[in-house]
């Protein structure tokens, strides 16, 4: 599957995860979705650097091909 796709996924299941954790312990309304974006942030930035890794690669991948033509 494409890296950017498999990242999008990942990021957005945290992100539930952290909500549905969130929204269990007792958070509600905005609070609630403030701190799941922060939490899912930083479990990103811990848990998806080979997803990360691999978007970059593409990317720059692209570039390169890009810059040949």
């Amino acid at each position: 599957m494409h890296p950017v796709v498999v990242y999008t996924l990942s990021r957005l299941g945290l992100f539930a995860v952290a909500l549905g954790v969130l929204y269990l312990v007792g958070l509600r309304s905005f609070p609630l979705l403030l701190v799941a974006v922060l939490v899912s942030g930083l479990a990103s930035y811990v848990l998806l650097s080979k997803q990360r890794d691999a978007v970059s690669e593409r990317i720059a991948g692209k570039r390169r091909e890009a810059g040949k033509n």
